[in-house]
């Protein structure tokens, strides 16, 4: 029964509320089940609380797209410790967008393009620079004792204590 003193209105509710299963009501409640503010999360997730709001409403129109929208979702997963992987999914069923695409890796004796050197440069020099680390460690060496700066009794050769005079 309808009381006299009530009116029949209609609210218009956000999309998240239309489907309780969307993603934006599922991190709202994940959210606010940490009791996590909009700002705490804005603050460390680095978006505004704008695009957080839209996420969350689900208003894809007010948000970036692609990789963008992922990274954001996947973010804001891993700071509520959700599962990234469902709440991507989710994402893709809501949006419509496709998961970026695999990379191909090649299993082939020869190396790819990319696995080249850039402008022919050799790709090991490991003994070039152990050479030169080792003449100047030798230069330094013969310094410190010119200079008097090792003490006799490390010098345990007869040319290296001629070398201090």
């Amino acid at each position: 029964m309808s009381s006299p003193f009530q009116k029949n209105t209609v609210v218009q509710t956000p999309s998240s509320q239309q489907n309780p299963a969307g993603l934006g009501h599922t991190l709202k409640g994940l959210r606010e089940a940490r009791r996590l503010s909009l700002n705490d999360v804005s603050a460390r997730l680095k978006f505004s609380t704008r695009q957080l709001q839209a996420l969350e409403n689900e208003d894809w129109n007010n948000l970036p797209s692609g990789i963008s929208l992922r990274g954001l979702v996947k973010n804001y997963g891993r700071l509520l410790e959700a599962d990234t992987t469902a709440l991507l999914v989710m994402l893709e069923s809501q949006t419509g967008s496709a998961p970026p695409a695999p990379v191909v890796i090649q299993k082939s004796g020869r190396p790819a393009p990319s696995d080249l050197a850039i402008q022919g440069e050799p790709v090991h020099r490991p003994w070039g620079w152990f050479l030169v680390i080792l003449v100047l460690l030798f230069v330094a060496g013969f310094y410190a004792i010119e200079r008097g700066w090792i003490p006799d009794s490390w010098l345990i050769f007869d040319w290296l204590k001629s070398l201090k005079q």
